[in-house]
């Protein structure tokens, strides 16, 4: 048996609005606008992707699961990603840590890392 991943679903209070912010913080297309399924993806045919479903209830606790993404600047993007509409969040996590841990609109947890140790020079 063999298995394709298809996606992560986002559950959203408003998933146009949240589905058009990703879209813009990660440069991805938009598959599907609806608002009961707003999907993005890399490009149209490349999975996974990311749907943003409606649900009633607010957001209560941290993310059991969340993104990592590995910018070749990390100062930059996370800079850039607050001027979008991030906030940084205290998830628990040591300051010493080498990743920044921002949350989105809806306040979903992501973590930009930093630099490989292979990417260094």
């Amino acid at each position: 048996m063999s298995l394709i991943w298809e996606q992560v679903v986002i559950d959203a209070a408003d998933p146009v609005r949240l589905g058009e912010w990703w879209s813009k913080a990660l440069g991805w297309v938009v598959v599907n606008g609806s608002a009961d399924e707003y999907e993005i993806r890399v490009a149209e045919e490349i999975l996974p992707g990311l749907l943003f479903a409606p649900v009633p209830e607010g957001k209560k606790a941290k993310n059991r699961l969340h993104l990592d993404f590995r910018p070749q600047d990390q100062q930059v993007e996370v800079e850039r990603l607050l001027a979008l509409g991030a906030t940084r969040v205290d998830v628990g996590q040591d300051e010493d840590v080498s990743w920044v841990t921002l949350a989105d609109p809806e306040g979903n947890e992501f973590c930009v890392l930093g630099a490989r140790a292979s990417q260094h020079g």
